[in-house]
């Protein structure tokens, strides 16, 4: 094999991901329903989350991701801590960051038609089924770390 080509063969690896819990301050916490244009497990709820970019903060990443697939300013961000994302149908891995992020609710909307169908706030105890399979883990997280 000559050298150009052995440089351009790469291990797979993990990726990195910021997933964010956007949350009212009051309780709620905000949930979209992935569209048939998402990547995988259509029709799922899930909390938001999205790849770092190249010489990004995670802090600048959220802030991003927040305001790309819902218009909304992180009034708050706080790191909740990290998981190992690991899912077999399709496979993909990831290391996620988790993150709480309040924001105004007025200001969510959907950003991404062709991810999202549906956004919704949510109480803990009323969360809209069927969840993403990576969600339960993320929201437990975030309720078990939220005063």
């Amino acid at each position: 094999m000559s050298e150009a080509t052995s440089t351009k063969i790469r291990k797979p690896g993990p990726s990195v991901s910021c997933v964010f819990i956007c949350h009212d301050g009051a309780g709620r916490i905000l949930m979209a329903q992935r569209s048939a244009g998402a990547r995988d497990e259509h029709g799922t709820w899930d909390t938001g989350a999205g790849g770092i970019e190249l010489g990004e903060t995670f802090e600048e990443a959220v802030t991003r991701e927040v305001r790309e697939e819902y218009g909304a300013e992180a009034r708050s961000i706080r790191l909740l801590g990290v998981r190992n994302m690991i899912r077999h149908d399709p496979f993909s891995h990831w290391v996620g960051l988790v993150f709480a992020v309040q924001i105004e609710p007025t200001e969510a909307r959907i950003m991404e038609p062709q991810t999202f169908d549906a956004i919704g706030w949510f109480t803990p105890d009323a969360l809209p089924a069927p969840l993403h399979s990576q969600a339960p883990d993320s929201l437990a997280l975030f309720l078990t770390t939220t005063d």
